[in-house]
């Protein structure tokens, strides 16, 4: 037997709720509802590298099979010198080696955190074989060894740069998979403003290090690294609603915007100085310095959003009214609506006898 409420009952609870006023917005003690991240500047310097590691690779890739040898040897030292920097950065924010080490001990698909620590490693090996194959003296590369080094050299750089579009996006969705509001709420957005950025950074590497009339990959692996990460940065602040304050305020707001007007100026270099090494090569400098200042800038408004307790409050709160809304209008359903006609009350009892 159902039990039903008489419409004077509902009408009379639906005016007590609006005699109700709207709360306002508090934290207990004004305390933030989540720890902020502990993690410094070592941190969101490693995204940058590891972006910039893995999009050199691909242009070395590139480079190796269209026969351009000076952008192969400028891709393939300058992902080696950015994977270094990223083991120097990732082991100094661990704390000690050994936890590297540790992490390789399983293997769990639902953790971003294991997934891109064997990255890293099925990456490196490759990276590595190629980039020591540039190094090897004219002399050595005569010997038995140094031939075979050298015949390794393309596979090894290839197998690197099948694994770089997981490396150079991987660190997104590991920030994703956080409770801190900018980075879970942007996790749609994120790895494709992280790997145009990885591109636009390599691109202006190869820009920088290869004469212009081998630098034709590397200008265009920047346009289309730039667009991407241009288009997809306003997207992600469009979309994220009040959550996109932490990215358009503040530090992190100065950060991005000095990323968008250099990346701007790189993209407009890289379009005018395709005969002119200098404007080339300063044009590069301003993509790599903008994809290292949108890492930063994301990195802040993470570490924003988890300080201000609203980032996270009022977002679950609309989720939670959405959510009612929604399961109101399911079929089968008898929603309850208020006096005026508008937005059913969060009671709704099941249709039918």
């Amino acid at each position: 037997m159902t039990r039903h409420r008489s419409a004077a009952s509902l009408t009379d609870t639906t005016r007590e709720q609006r005699m109700v006023p709207e709360p306002e917005f508090r934290s207990y003690y004004g305390r933030p509802v989540l720890k902020p991240p502990v993690w410094e500047w070592m941190v969101p310097a490693y995204l940058f590298t590891g972006g910039l590691a893995a999009g050199s690779a691909v242009l070395a890739a590139g480079a190796d099979l269209t026969g351009r040898p000076r952008l192969r040897r400028a891709g393939r030292l300058g992902s080696l010198v950015a994977l270094s920097a990223s083991g120097v950065l990732l082991v100094g924010d661990l704390g000690r080696p050994e936890r590297f080490h540790h992490m390789l001990r399983v293997a769990k698909l639902t953790s971003p955190m294991s997934v891109g620590t064997w990255i890293i490693t099925a990456f490196s090996p490759g990276a590595g074989v190629a980039a020591i194959d540039e190094l090897v003296p004219r002399r050595f590369s005569r010997t038995l060894l140094g031939r075979l080094l050298h015949r390794l050299a393309r596979p090894a750089g290839m197998s690197a740069a099948l694994v770089a579009p997981g490396l150079a996006s991987y660190t997104a969705v590991l920030l994703s998979h956080t409770a801190v509001p900018a980075w879970k709420e942007a996790g749609e957005v994120l790895p494709f403003v992280f790997t145009g950025s990885a591109a636009a950074a390599s691109g202006g590497l190869g820009m920088m290090f290869t004469p212009v009339d081998e630098a034709a990959p590397a200008r265009w692996f920047a346009i289309c690294g730039a667009t991407m990460e241009l288009t997809a940065s306003r997207s992600m602040e469009s979309r994220l609603g009040l959550i996109a304050e932490a990215y358009t305020t503040g530090r992190a707001h100065r950060l991005r915007r000095g990323s968008e007007l250099l990346t701007v100026a790189g993209l407009v270099g890289t379009l005018l100085g395709r005969r002119s090494r200098t404007v080339s090569g300063a044009a590069g400098l301003a993509l790599a310095a903008g994809s290292a200042l949108q890492r930063f800038g994301v990195f802040e408004a993470g570490v924003v959003s988890a300080k201000d307790p609203k980032y996270t409050v009022v977002p679950q709160r609309e989720r939670l009214e959405r959510g009612l809304r929604t399961s109101a209008s399911v079929p089968g359903d008898e929603a309850v609506v208020g006096v005026d006609g508008d937005d059913p009350i969060s009671r709704a009892r099941p249709g039918g006898p």
